[in-house]
């Protein structure tokens, strides 16, 4: 054993020391023999040095050992001395140690490899800043392609290069350096573009970085517009079609009881009353149509001011609870003490909930407990206002058109009501969601952001 090996030349060496110091002492006093003295007294030293040596070699393998695995260089070799030296374990363990260490550094290097070809290719820009303190030496730890294309710049390497070539996009990504999302637009090359942004803080052994990620959302948003008006177009045709049609005919029709007559008899004027009435009626529908459509299109900006929720469920509580009574559904509207604060247009949210408990109040027709419950609730930064209720629900293939102005499931409905809704959650940049079970539940929600 290397234990056992390096005991035996260490006593060996502390052995031979002994000897000479005695016979050196015993020489020096009991004989005058100077030379043979001065000799043993060189031997002497040269076995104090070489033992000095011999131990200081083995600290000093250990310390190039340590100093290597420290700086990570993976040159140093130890198979001589793990066959000749004192330690042959000890420098074998050396040599595996360093090249598991040797191997695991080129696995860490493959991954990252790996994860920038990924991040090369997809369609995302993505930029990572180490220790982005609005400073001027931060440096860009990672650029890829598609943030290059996107910016129209180059991968520069300081975060104050690319903020002095784009000054708007440094200064908006800077606002939420702690974090967050925002929405930009961005003139590059005479070109308009919408950038989605978000910003991701991340520590690593101490070290501060930023990895911002931004996509140009503007196809995107052309193709669901586009989409949208398609929609809309397929549902105005369809009505302005369904009135024209009978009132072209009935024109034609009044065209021809009238032509080269002079006098019309009695049936014949019940049936020209009858066609002028109808005319009328169908008129009458298309204006209401055209109507609708103008209070899709011009609603008003909303006047936003700090308001409870509990005063909202109130005031919802006071209108519809008539409302429900007549139709013996039952309304429950919870937490109208809460002292939660947001900014609102009063009048509008109340519209918004009128429309949804209108719904609501239709959707549990025929149920043999009809109820409707209006709650709120908190979770991270967003605050819910729900109304559920135990109707019929909505399927599947519906959900997907229920925001579509006319589109309506409802018997006599407009169509008109969760579009408008929609649109003014919009403006108070919210959203509505909608889950739903056909034939259990249906929960309709405004998301407002809440800090």
């Amino acid at each position: 054993m290397f234990y056992q090996r390096f005991t035996f030349r260490l006593i060996f060496r502390l052995l031979i020391i002994n000897l000479l110091g005695y016979l050196l002492f015993y020489l020096i006093k009991n004989t005058q023999l100077w030379f043979t003295i001065i000799g043993v007294a060189m031997i002497l030293l040269g076995t104090i040095i070489s033992l000095y040596y011999y131990i200081n070699q083995i600290r000093s393998d250990i310390n190039r050992f340590i100093l290597a695995v420290k700086t990570r260089d993976h040159t140093l070799n130890f198979k001589n001395k793990a066959t000749k030296g004192s330690f042959p374990e000890l420098y074998e363990s050396f040599g595996d140690i360093l090249l598991v260490h040797k191997q695991i550094r080129l696995e860490q290097e493959a991954m990252f490899q790996l994860i920038k070809t990924i991040l090369e290719q997809v369609p995302v820009g993505v930029i990572v800043v180490s220790n982005t303190t609005a400073e001027k030496d931060d440096e860009i730890a990672f650029f890829n392609q598609a943030a290059s294309n996107l910016l129209g710049v180059p991968a520069y390497k300081y975060w104050h290069r690319l903020k002095q070539h784009l000054p708007i996009f440094g200064t908006e990504i800077e606002q939420i350096l702690t974090g967050g999302k925002r929405f930009l637009e961005l003139k590059i090359q005479d070109k308009l573009i919408q950038l989605s942004t978000e910003v991701i803080p991340l520590n690593l052994y101490g070290k501060n970085y930023f990895i911002i990620s931004f996509q140009n959302i503007k196809d995107e948003i052309e193709q669901k517009e586009t989409e949208a008006w398609n929609r809309l177009v397929g549902v105005i045709s369809h009505e302005i079609l369904n009135s024209i049609t009978p009132i072209s005919s009935l024109s034609d029709t009044i065209n021809k009881m009238v032509t080269d007559k002079e006098n019309l008899t009695e049936d014949e004027m019940d049936d020209l009353r009858t066609a002028l009435h109808t005319i009328q009626r169908r008129s009458s529908g298309l204006l209401d149509f055209v109507k609708d459509y103008r209070l899709i299109a011009e609603l008003p900006t909303p006047n936003l001011e700090p308001h409870t929720i509990g005063e909202i469920l109130k005031h919802i509580k006071v209108l519809m609870k008539p409302f429900a009574k007549v139709k013996n559904v039952v309304l429950d509207v919870e937490q109208t003490s809460s002292k939660i604060t947001i900014q609102l247009d009063l009048k509008l949210i109340e519209q918004v909930l009128i429309n949804l408990i209108t719904n609501s109040i239709y959707a549990v027709e025929n149920k043999e407990m009809p109820y409707i419950n209006v709650n709120y609730r908190l979770e991270n930064t967003k605050l819910y206002i729900d109304v559920t209720d135990n109707g019929r629900g909505i399927g599947a293939a519906d959900l997907e058109k229920i925001f579509v102005p006319f589109y309506t499931t409802r018997k006599n409905g407009s169509g008109i009501g969760l579009t408008i809704s929609r649109n003014i959650m919009k403006m108070h940049r919210g959203s509505i969601e909608v889950v739903s079970t056909p034939e259990s539940s249906t929960t309709f929600s405004l998301v407002f952001n809440y800090v």
